[in-house]
């Protein structure tokens, strides 16, 4: 696949860059800042991009917004955040406006390059793929305003493992259930949801985003 680089910390960025080269990935361009992160999408049309979130020349949200108006302008172009910090307000923008092709990773919690690499190559096939602690802090909120409150734990624990970008298989391992109960409380979290059974409408992505929501 063909990719983008934004990270500004060069040792990272190289190591990133001589990793995917030796996966027999391309690698179009490689930046150090976010400023012309979005013109060189459209000069490359790359598979994915991937991106930091604090970059120069503020060190604020560069990468994120970059990432953000990548989104708008190419809605098929995958992205992947790899960063220290959760900034919540944007993740959340770029997380629900299509989750489809989106990864948002912390850095000190990918511990193996075939986790990285795995995660790429669910966003190259329109997955989404998101740490759990970005999914714990992005749906904070207090339970009297909270929908989900209706959901048994087993059914939380399901539609928080649905939010991390796993099929019904994965669900299952990572929670030791079988496939008819993976199933089973997927549809009775889509039932307490109240999400349409319109054809054209797709649940789970409904699922998740009213999780990012509430």
């Amino acid at each position: 696949m063909r990719l983008i680089l934004a990270e500004d910390s060069t040792l990272l960025r190289e190591g990133l860059v001589r990793l995917l080269v030796e996966e027999g990935h391309e690698v179009a361009a490689s930046l150090g800042d976010a400023e012309t992160l979005a013109d060189e999408v459209e000069r490359h049309s790359p598979d994915i991009v991937v991106v930091d979130i604090r970059m120069p020349p503020t060190h604020t949200d560069e990468g994120l917004r970059a990432a953000l108006e990548i989104r708008e302008r190419r809605p098929t172009t995958g992205v992947l955040v790899l960063s220290q910090h959760v900034e919540r307000t944007y993740a959340a923008q770029l997380l629900a406006a299509d989750a489809r092709g989106i990864g948002y990773l912390l850095k000190d919690r990918v511990a193996q390059v075939e986790e990285f690499l795995d995660a790429l190559d669910r966003i190259h096939v329109g997955g989404a793929v998101i740490d759990p602690e970005v999914v714990r802090q992005l749906v904070r909120r207090t339970t009297h305003t909270d929908p989900l409150t209706r959901l048994t734990p087993r059914e939380r624990s399901v539609l928080d493992v649905l939010a991390q970008g796993h099929t019904n298989t994965g669900i299952g391992e990572r929670l030791h259930i079988s496939q008819s109960a993976v199933e089973k409380h997927l549809n009775a979290v889509f039932d307490k949801l109240e999400l349409p059974r319109t054809t054209g409408y797709n649940r789970r992505i409904l699922a998740v985003l009213r999780y990012l929501e509430a």
